[in-house]
């Protein structure tokens, strides 16, 4: 019996090492199997292996088993996976630019303009590459406008914030604190005990959390506030992996990367639809907002951003100019509804 084995074995090693026989993509995420960007991920990992007739396999690896959310880039360089999801936005050094620039896009407010607008951007200025030297990108990512969702008081102006200690992600730290507001940052893990304690009065976040991280059972005011946000990286191949596959591996890869983005943005929708019908049967109030409440708060994001672009220049990037032309492009949005990638880059033009 063992002899038989012996003999199973190495044929099944052989089989596997013969010209024609699939390659083994390893993927790796943070988050779970059940997770909206997993839903994606797989919608993803069928496709390539239904495309490639099955000579590209993808084998998931979930729930931050193989990669971390801060040094997923590292991580890939290094290949500890062959394909991952990636956040600059969380990266510990080296990607200066891709962090700041997710709080520039004010004005793009679907997740294929967003995903639009940052392809004009890494095009327009070589910074973007070079803080993604050693990856190949697979996939950029957008996502839906978070609103301010509240504990026990509503929010229905700006000047509802004040004394109101709220968790918020880093871009709009500032803009809450100039409206009184008490803003802190934490890991979104620990938001749910906060609210439930009252520790945190309320949260910047987008609907699907009413769902998704069982935000109605502990908030009961969602106020419709149009926070911006922007587009990143977010799915990609270390670059000596991607080198070492076949010209048609590469060929699909590249062809599946629409698809991955138009699955990322489904799912992600689909979330949100998701998240409000549970936050209405749990009787949370959708607060909407005037239309001059929402143009004060973006006047306060844009000069806030602004002064944040600038900063870049310690690290020896000239963040005004991508702020200004990411600015440009917002206005061919508002114009049109198009996202357009201006001619020039010059700041001044």
């Amino acid at each position: 019996m063992n002899k038989w084995l012996f003999i199973v074995v190495c044929a099944a090693l052989q089989a596997a090492s013969l010209p024609g026989s699939a390659t083994e993509l390893v993927y790796a995420s943070p988050y779970g199997p059940g997770h909206t960007f997993s839903l994606a991920d797989k919608t993803w990992m069928k496709w390539v292996e239904h495309q490639s007739n099955g000579a590209l396999r993808i084998r998931a690896v979930w729930s931050g088993a193989l990669i971390s959310s801060d040094q997923s880039m590292l991580e890939l360089r290094h290949g500890v996976a062959d394909i991952g999801l990636i956040t600059p936005i969380y990266a510990r050094g080296g990607a200066h630019l891709l962090r700041e620039q997710t709080a520039f896009y004010s004005g793009a407010k679907t997740s294929e303009q967003q995903v639009a607008m940052y392809r004009c951007l890494a095009a327009a200025f070589p910074e973007y590459s070079h803080e993604l030297n050693g990856l190949k990108v697979l996939a950029v990512q957008g996502g839906t406008m978070p609103g301010i969702l509240t504990r026990t008081r509503p929010i229905h102006t700006l000047s509802d914030l004040q004394g109101m200690r709220v968790r918020v992600p880093t871009e709009v730290l500032t803009v809450l604190r100039d409206l009184g507001a008490d803003p802190v940052t934490m890991p979104m893990g620990d938001v749910y005990s906060d609210l439930a304690k009252g520790v945190l009065d309320g949260v910047v976040a987008p609907a699907d959390a009413l769902k998704s991280l069982h935000f109605g059972e502990v908030a009961t005011h969602f106020t419709e506030l149009e926070v911006p946000r922007g587009a990143y990286p977010a799915r990609a191949m270390g670059l000596s992996r991607w080198n070492s596959l076949s010209a048609e591996e590469r060929s699909i890869l590249t062809e599946s990367i629409p698809v991955w983005e138009a699955a990322l943005s489904r799912e992600t929708q689909a979330s949100v639809l998701s998240g409000m019908a549970v936050g209405r049967a749990q009787h949370v109030e959708f607060i909407p907002v005037s239309a001059q409440e929402q143009r004060r708060f973006d006047e306060l994001y844009d000069r806030d951003v602004e002064r944040s672009a600038r900063a870049l220049e310690r690290v020896g990037i000239d963040g005004t100019s991508v702020f200004n032309y990411a600015r440009r492009i917002a206005e061919g949005i508002r114009r049109s509804g198009r996202v357009t990638c201006p001619e020039s880059a010059d700041a001044t033009s």
